[in-house]
């Protein structure tokens, strides 16, 4: 159920901060992704706001998380095509990229793909944890996390530590 999909995703977020090991307490995630993948949404679950009507990110939103002693300030960018361009300006001090996969779109899975290589070659995400989001997996159609990571060709990337193999 979703308890269980809530509980693998803070599982995501709770490797990323295992792995930052820092006595810094405090952490800066980035969360890009194609626009509709569902970024926004997933910010106000794990803040428990209200998701009714969720319109498209045009700039960007910010949440504050207390979890465990760390602080996580999550960025929640826009990912329409006029606005990727600007990502760029949001990658300074990140300590981790939530990448997030629409698992029901298969039609763009390809841009998906090419988006996320572009960020991995960025010299300022060089030292940031990737954690990939398999989202809507609830949806008919949607692929599997494995799928996914075939599709994205997780496997070959050797530019990042992963979060989690999920």
């Amino acid at each position: 159920g979703s308890a269980s999909r809530a509980s693998v995703q803070a599982m995501g977020l709770l490797s990323i901060l295992k792995k930052m090991r820092q006595k810094e307490r405090e952490l800066r995630l980035l969360m890009l992704g194609l626009d509709n993948a569902g970024k926004t949404t997933i910010l106000k679950k794990f803040n428990g706001d209200e998701i009714d009507t969720i319109s498209p990110t045009l700039g960007f939103n910010i949440k504050t998380l207390e979890h465990r002693g760390f602080k996580l300030n999550i960025w929640d960018v826009g990912g329409q095509k006029s606005l990727r361009s600007y990502w760029r300006n949001y990658f300074e001090s990140t300590d981790g990229l939530i990448w997030v996969v629409d698992s029901a779109d298969h039609q763009r899975l390809e841009d998906c793909k090419k988006e996320l290589e572009t960020l991995l070659v960025e010299e300022r995400l060089a030292g940031a944890t990737l954690l990939i989001f398999a989202n809507k997996q609830d949806l008919p159609g949607a692929l599997s996390p494995s799928a996914i990571q075939e599709a994205l060709d997780l496997d070959s990337i050797q530019t990042h530590l992963p979060a989690a193999k999920i």
